[in-house]
């Protein structure tokens, strides 16, 4: 009889597991229901950047301005490439609005064709302004563990089933507040089966908080890694007739 109730008392606590286990993930612990934690979601980021060399990708982006409550909106291409032991080089193509974000590391170059202006400064330079605050983050994921405190944003996925990331600075940082990335789950599952990355750019899409308010929203699309970008697409040449503005 003591066995019997031995068996049905281990039998109804784990119906109370169960019945804990469900609602906690329906109630809003879905990540770590999927077996993720927040370091495998910033491990499968960091080791996959540090094998990174080249990506390629379109992109949309949306900004709120926060000064006047307006959104932007844009699309384009986008190269990058970490020349080992040297400054990422950088490549934006945008469709709209036509404009180029060009950096072969030391140079940036941001070319307005419809106003026939091209503004260059150094890279120190342009990382110090609002458009520096995307480029950082997006050449910049294989410390993340050391630059960020990392933890998921509400339940830690999104409606796809993405992990979803809260990115602070460890150092105040007058222009990123915080970051949001979205890492693909796939991505993430093959890190913690195999113990390797096997996608090199996980991530989907990123919401950069700057500190006077503004949000950029990046979603990236047909990403392609380490096909061997050439170095010469990440030299801007200037058009005759453009006037250079130095910053």
């Amino acid at each position: 009889m003591n066995g019997q109730g031995d068996s049905m008392r281990k039998l109804l606590y784990l119906f109370v597991f169960l019945g804990v286990l469900f609602f906690d993930c329906a109630l809003g612990n879905q990540a770590w229901c999927a077996g993720a934690e927040v370091k495998d979601v910033v491990a499968t980021l960091e080791q996959g950047y540090r094998a990174l060399n080249d990506v390629q990708a379109e992109f949309t982006q949306r900004t709120a301005l926060a000064s006047i409550k307006k959104e932007q909106r844009g699309y384009g291409t986008l190269m990058i490439k970490k020349p080992a032991g040297a400054p990422a080089m950088f490549r934006f193509n945008y469709a709209k609005p036509l404009q180029q974000i060009v950096s072969n590391g030391r140079t940036v170059w941001f070319y307005l064709p419809e106003q026939k202006q091209v503004m260059t400064s150094d890279m120190a330079s342009m990382f110090q302004g609002q458009n520096g605050v995307t480029l950082n983050y997006l050449t910049g994921m294989d410390n993340v563990s050391k630059d960020y405190s990392a933890s998921f944003v509400g339940s830690g996925l999104d409606k796809k089933g993405d992990f979803v990331l809260l990115l602070v600075p460890k150092k105040k940082n007058r222009v990123l507040a915080k970051l949001q990335v979205t890492v693909s789950a796939d991505a993430v599952e093959k890190f913690m089966k195999d113990g390797r990355v096997h996608d090199l750019f996980p991530i989907v899409s990123s919401v950069v908080h700057d500190s006077f308010g503004t949000k950029t929203v990046l979603e990236f699309s047909k990403i392609r890694v380490n096909r061997g970008l050439g170095n010469s697409l990440f030299t801007f040449r200037i058009p005759q007739g453009v006037e250079v503005i130095k910053r």
